[in-house]
């Protein structure tokens, strides 16, 4: 899978950008603010129809400017597809393919792969678990629509049982029978939800394994834990045992919006014992095995996107990831840095087709 081009209009820091990419390396260049991650984004935004580091689509228009457009050709074998993204501000969110808009946005997830791999990926470790769920749950919805239907079905319930847990409260009239038909529908999301995480891990922890030893010279063993309430437990009946307690904080309490992944390192917490050089392999190690598992689930290599790795990594886990680029590990790559001159060092013994693109300002310049 080649993306082909990029056109952009109103998106962040950009007024208008046009570019052409190599089917191989991609190397932008730029100061620090300059936008070299925005259009790592707007590539991010393109496949998964969101950003990766902005929670609120109206953050992506630019200032002064009431819509964003992000627009690209996908190649994957002889098939091209052109993939828009469009936002009017106070409208919905519009993704169209070949000219034809989606039914539903959640239709497009999973065709056109990507993974990131940026300074901000042991945040993974460091943050709650919310951010390990998003993590999770956007990779398996990435290789699983039925995963993806679930979820949303799940969290659309959820946000009702919500809103009725918080208007009893608020004016102390209980509906139970209501709250009853949505556990009768929730429970059955939630527990196929976890069998679904659980099922993952045992093809995806082994790859993660292999990847991690090979960054940190097998000195010590990392395993992944899925903690859930659920697993051998009657996910109906625990939101009964936990009603009075939900009546009270206005929530649901229980559940797998509530779960977490564990980050283990030789059986003690990553985030808790390991240095910043082990949290940064455990973390580029998961990004790793994400690609490879997509690699084969799709079989098609998703779009690698790096972003600003050659000042934030050392000398061996570059020296790593450039002899992954170097045996075809890869497909197409993106990479950010601040220093032409670096990249080019790097990147010289490879044989591969290089594009070099120069940003300046919201303004790019191919090289």
């Amino acid at each position: 899978m080649i993306l082909e081009n990029l056109h952009l209009l109103f998106f962040k820091n950009y007024e208008e950008a046009n570019l052409r990419f190599s089917p191989h390396i991609n190397c932008i260049v730029g100061d620090n603010g300059s936008g070299k991650t925005n259009l790592l984004d707007a590539i991010h935004y393109l496949s998964l129809s969101k950003s990766a580091f902005n929670p609120s689509d109206a953050l992506t228009i630019r200032q002064g400017a009431d819509f964003f457009v992000v627009k690209g050709g996908f190649q994957t074998g002889a098939e091209l597809n052109v993939i828009q993204c469009s936002l009017r501000a106070g409208q919905k969110k519009l993704v169209t393919r070949n000219k034809q808009p989606y039914d539903r946005i959640a239709d497009h997830i999973g065709r056109y792969p990507v993974v990131l791999i940026s300074p901000y990926d042991t945040d993974l470790i460091r943050q709650g678990s919310e951010e390990r769920r998003r993590y999770f749950d956007s990779l398996i919805s990435q290789l699983d629509h039925s995963y993806l239907e679930l979820l949303i079905t799940y969290t659309h319930l959820l946000k009702q049982r919500n809103s009725l847990l918080k208007m009893a409260a608020e004016r102390q009239l209980f509906d139970r029978d209501f709250l009853l038909v949505l556990d009768e529908q929730l429970a059955p999301a939630g527990e196929e939800i976890v069998r679904l995480r659980e099922q993952f891990l045992v093809e995806f922890t082994p790859v993660f394994q292999r990847h991690y030893q090979q960054l940190a010279d097998d000195r010590e063993l990392v395993e992944l834990m899925y903690k859930s309430n659920l697993p051998g437990a009657d996910f109906g009946q625990l939101l009964r045992s936990h009603e009075r307690k939900d009546f009270a904080l206005q929530r649901t309490t229980v559940g797998p919006h509530k779960d977490d992944f564990a980050f283990l390192m030789d059986g003690v917490s990553v985030k808790s014992f390991g240095s910043q050089g082990q949290q940064k392999s455990f973390a580029i190690a998961l990004k790793l095995a994400q690609f490879e598992v997509m690699a084969q689930r799709k079989q098609h290599k998703p779009l690698l996107l790096l972003d600003d790795i050659f000042d934030r990594l050392d000398e061996k886990r570059i020296t790593r990831l450039m002899q992954l680029v170097a045996n075809h590990t890869f497909g197409q790559v993106f990479l950010t840095d601040t220093h032409l001159d670096r990249t080019d060092k790097v990147l010289a013994p490879l044989s591969e087709q290089i594009a070099r693109f120069r940003v300046q300002a919201g303004t790019v310049t191919a090289l």
